[in-house]
């Protein structure tokens, strides 16, 4: 499994490999030195240019419906700890 801070550097690298930059983008500083196994990712603000291209990123994605229902129901389920 990989550590939250692998998983922001990645998120960095795929937002910035469609033009995105969130400046603040970090692991949250309280859940993240806390004992929760999962810590929050602070995606930290930006100005309304990044806000609109990050709008216009993902409205241009295709989503499909399976990933749409699986996201749906993953939400669902209970969370484990």
């Amino acid at each position: 499994m990989r550590s939250t801070e692998e998983i922001v550097e990645s998120l960095r690298d795929a937002l910035a490999g469609v033009g995105v930059v969130l400046p603040s983008l970090s692991v949250d500083p309280v859940t993240g030195a806390s004992d929760e196994p999962f810590a929050l990712v602070d995606l930290g603000r930006c100005n309304v240019r990044t806000a609109e291209h990050l709008t216009e990123v993902l409205r241009s994605l295709p989503v499909r419906e399976t990933l749409r229902a699986r996201v749906r129901q993953v939400n669902r389920e209970p969370k484990s700890r």
